[in-house]
């Protein structure tokens, strides 16, 4: 008996091939009827045999296209209609929009064949894609998404590639981006000319081979990718690496590197099957991983650093250039330090001409910016480090439904926001550090794009506590202007809460929040903070106790002055009868006046920071005083650990390298208060670094015994807090949580005593990850207001 259904599909189901699938689909099964893009995802009326209808249902949800993901299939009875065929129909606009946008996706297999494939229309053209590959989100100007409202609207296609795009049959059937060299974008290399002017030196395959020739004599070369330009030169040319450092002041943060193919990463890193996965995934990201002792990349690339971060090639215009140069190259983002990446060609010229030598430029116009992502494997799953392109604008789903649309500004540092509406926060791209004036601007523009794009007029907005936060204060005007409740989200709360929901726990957990700085509800800077928390509210059940951030902002800064603080806290009048090397490092006069303003009646900021007591550890040690960037002491002093950890803890046994170890030959230890709340006390600790250093123990020993101590007081507090709540789930969250040597000790040992441990893999343990928790906790909050 024939029957009609419509049905409706939720999901990332528009420009990602869903609909030829869907018409493949119904010829196979003898279906008639149609389908169409509308704002809410893909609408689809089959009329057929009821066995035949159930059985494409079936398939709809199990013969997905690569790229599809399904929220939601429903569907119900209609009048049959009687067509004579199954047919693609144009899109509808008229209806509230909920469509999921795909984020940007690497080449595929198929364009890559074609790509080197001297036969074939599209050989070595830079921009070739097709339903399964290529730019989405960072061409989309509006939905539905159709070629007349993305960036290759202005590229009228070719009969051969308009018969492709109508062509239900076809790969490229309905690929927006798609184009050929005869109608499509294209490229051209712009260096000085003998009178220092900036002229097009060539263009097409002959740009981009000279591109590598000049990349391979030591030239540095800006390249418009996909989310942004790039800054490019040899990675094993030393020369040209410190002059990149110089003229895009980055004294020390590591740069990431771009290497040919997975023959050639075997040579630079070790890499277990995660690694591999998530490196040579669609997504394309840095993956970090453990540098071999003879990688053959300069020095400067990542001083002091154990880990190298890697991508593979992920447009065609990278495979080109990569094909040619077959060496590993610098790939880092085109900007100076802390600045967001350039990504329109007049602002890349401004900005980036002093650093470079040429420009390989394109006429694809990049409409909304996109970072490259980062990310490493733990425990064998992603713990995400910046979460960018090839993710964003990927909705996460909530554990329940807010009961009105959200936006969550985010903190001030590695800034995302969030937009919510029903089940799916939808995240930003990777923003940037907010106190840099044009982050902020794009955190602005980031945010009426993300409106736009999916029709979300926000009616409640969630905020960081810091009043100085430029999210903050954009939080409060935009409330204020719009008349709308405004949340604030204690920024440790909001840490716990992002892991949360993330796993759809309800709460209360045991929330680990270790970070850097953080304001506190009692107006001091928190950091190293364990919660008893729920999404409505949070208990401060142990923290560090807390010191003077001698110079407020300075601190975070320059390590010594933390380190100052707490020798003066541990050892008052006599810190300056210790002889370990500190003060001759910062100089004499500059420790004393330090010194003296610690003990004078001068008001300092108080700081229960453990990411602050790690940078004071990395002074005290010598192994940094001067922080070069966010993290960067901590950083080192991990790298420092973990170095000695592989060279000598086991020839030493220093009773911290397995992740059997109990920690029960620590040479110091936290004590932990029998005070509500609990405070970690981390004099003893200090006293015996102390004393370390005096005996001639070795720096990365005392680091990783260092570490070992933090997991140490954090597995007892957890213990203390379980004895009195009988709450047995702790979740992980807080930059601090990115260092690996801590999680390996730290997760494990939270196991073997029985607790639950869940850590991030969605989205970043850091601030990156604030406005996902911001917004749970507001969507809760409201829902019990109602």
């Amino acid at each position: 008996m024939k029957r009609r259904w419509r049905i409706t599909v939720t999901g990332i189901v528009q420009g990602v091939g869903f609909r030829p699938f869907v018409w493949r689909l119904a010829h196979q099964l003898g279906l008639s009827g149609f389908v169409f893009n509308n704002p809410q995802g893909v609408v689809i009326e089959a009329e057929g045999e009821t066995d035949a209808l159930a059985g494409f249902v079936q398939m709809l949800r199990t013969n997905l296209p690569p790229l599809a993901v399904i929220d939601n299939i429903s569907w119900h009875e209609i009048p049959l209609n009687g067509d004579a065929e199954f047919k693609i129909v144009e899109s509808h606009h008229d209806a509230e929009r909920v469509v999921l946008i795909s984020p940007d996706v690497a080449t595929c297999e198929d364009c890559l064949r074609e790509l080197f494939d001297p036969n074939d229309r599209r050989y070595r053209y830079p921009f070739l894609n097709c339903t399964n590959c290529g730019p989405r989100f960072t061409i989309i100007v509006d939905v539905p998404y159709d070629r007349e409202r993305t960036t290759m609207a202005v590229f009228p296609m070719c009969p051969d590639c308009e018969r492709e795009y109508h062509d239900p049959a076809d790969r490229r059937f309905h690929a927006q981006p798609t184009a050929c060299p005869r109608c499509g974008p294209s490229v051209w290399l712009v260096a000085k000319d003998e009178k220092g002017e900036w002229r097009e030196v060539c263009r097409g395959d002959d740009a981009i081979r000279e591109t590598a020739r000049r990349l391979l004599e030591g030239r540095i070369v800006a390249i418009k990718g996909l989310g942004g330009y790039h800054i490019a030169c040899d990675a094993a040319n030393e020369v040209a690496v410190k002059r990149l450092r110089e003229s895009k002041h980055r004294e020390f943060k590591p740069f990431a590197l771009m290497v040919p193919h997975l023959d050639a990463v075997r040579q630079l890193v070790f890499m277990n099957p995660e690694e591999e996965a998530l490196l040579t995934s669609w997504r394309r990201p840095i993956v970090l991983m453990k540098r071999r002792q003879n990688a053959s990349v300069a020095e400067s690339v990542a001083p002091r650093h154990r880990d190298l971060g890697i991508m593979l090639p992920y447009t065609p215009l990278h495979h080109l250039l990569m094909n040619e140069v077959r060496r590993t190259l610098v790939m880092t983002s085109g900007n100076l330090s802390d600045e967001p990446i350039a990504y329109k060609d007049d602002d890349a010229f401004n900005r980036l001409s002093r650093m470079v030598d040429a420009f390989l430029v394109h006429n694809r116009e990049i409409h909304i910016r996109c970072d490259d992502s980062v990310t490493r494997v733990f425990n064998g799953r992603e713990l995400l480090i910046r979460r960018s392109r090839g993710y964003a604008p990927q909705p996460v789903l909530l554990p329940f439904e807010v009961p009105k649309p959200i936006l969550a500004v985010g903190a001030m540092l590695k800034n995302t926001f969030a937009l919510c509406r029903g089940r799916y926060a939808f995240i930003s791209h990777h923003i940037g550090d907010l106190d840099n004036y044009a982050a902020y601007r794009a955190f602005l523009e980031g945010v009426e794009h993300f409106k736009r794009l999916f029709a979300i007029e926000p009616q409640a907005v969630a905020y960081d506590l810091h009043p100085d936060y430029p999210s903050t204060r954009f939080a409060l005007d935009y409330a204020e202007e719009h008349n709308l409740p405004a949340i604030g989200v204690q920024h440790h709360h909001a840490h716990v809460a992002s892991v949360m929901a993330e796993y759809g726990l309800r709460g209360p957990v045991i929330g680990i929040a270790y970070d850097g700085t953080g304001y506190g509800s009692d107006g001091t800077i928190w950091g190293g903070e364990i919660l008893v928390a729920t999404y409505e509210g949070f208990k401060r059940a142990v923290h560090l106790e807390s010191v003077p951030m001698p110079g407020g902002e300075k601190a975070v800064r320059e390590a010594w002055r933390m380190a100052a603080s707490w020798l003066n806290r541990v050892f008052g009048n006599e810190v300056e009868k210790l002889d370990i090397g500190i003060a001759q490092r910062v100089g004499i006069d500059k420790w004393r006046k330090l010194l003296n303003l610690l003990r004078s009646d001068l008001s300092q900021p108080q700081t229960s920071s453990i990411g602050r007591l790690f940078d004071a550890v990395a002074s005290l040690l010598g192994i940094c005083d001067f922080g070069a960037y966010e993290g960067h002491p901590a950083i080192w002093l991990e790298m420092e650990a973990a170095r000695w950890l592989q060279n000598e803890g086991s020839k030493n046994g220093c009773g911290v390298l397995d992740a059997e170890c109990e920690f029960e030959q620590l040479s110091f230890a936290f004590e932990l208060t029998d005070t509500q709340p609990i405070i970690m006390r981390a004099g003893i600790v200090i006293e015996g670094i102390v004393d370390a250093l005096k005996r001639g123990e070795p720096i990365g020993k005392i680091a990783a015994q260092f570490h070992a101590a933090v997991a140490d007081v954090t597995l007892r507090a957890c213990v203390k807090i379980r004895e009195r709540t009988r709450i047995n789930e702790v979740v992980l969250g807080g930059g601090v949580m990115q260092n690996l040597l801590l999680l390996s000790w730290l997760v494990p040992s939270l196991e073997r005593a029985g607790f639950s441990v869940f850590v991030p893999t969605k989205l970043p343990p850091n601030d990156g990850g604030i406005s996902f928790g911001q917004a749970a906790i507001c969507g809760r909050v409201l829902r019990v207001g109602n």
